[in-house]
């Protein structure tokens, strides 16, 4: 697996990929994995995107995505991928998209091991009534993210 660090207008971010696509992306500083460090020339596109994203500049992403989990957190991951841009739909309504309306629990447990935030939109679930309940790299930063993506209405985040 290959990792590369990169500033972003949200911080410090590092991508891990191989082969397949990317595997892992993280906010903030990070050191706790394993891979060889590449060079800022072997994955400019993914680098490019999310500094787009993070200064505004862009809604949706290109990428070959590769995360590793059980079957339904695969189908908790596609499902958020469905989430547009600017919307934010609760963990429910990701039940109901699956089929599975009682399980809102799952779904939100689902939820909390993406491995590929922002490319994978879980910051876009949210509770009952809007609540900004857990994320996995703080609820300031899951503010923030909505708060990019819904400029006018960020007093609400």
């Amino acid at each position: 697996m290959q990792y590369q660090r990169f500033m972003t207008q949200l911080g410090e971010m590092t991508i891990l990929w191989d082969e397949q696509g990317i595997r892992r992306l993280h906010l903030g500083a990070f050191d706790d994995f394993e891979g060889t460090s590449a060079q800022a020339s072997e994955w400019p596109e993914a680098v490019a995107q999310l500094q787009q994203y993070t200064s505004g500049k862009r809604q949706a992403f290109s990428l070959p995505l590769a995360p590793v989990g059980s079957e339904f957190q695969s189908q908790v991951w596609q499902v958020l991928q469905e989430i547009p841009y600017g919307e934010t739909w609760s963990y429910k309504d990701v039940a109901i998209r699956l089929g599975q309306p009682k399980a809102s629990r799952a779904v939100g447990a689902a939820n909390g091991k993406n491995p590929i935030p922002i490319l994978i939109p879980c910051h876009r679930v949210v509770g009952v009534g809007g609540a900004l309940t857990g994320f996995a790299f703080g609820v300031e930063m899951k503010a923030q993210l909505l708060k990019l993506e819904h400029p006018q209405e960020a007093e609400l985040f």
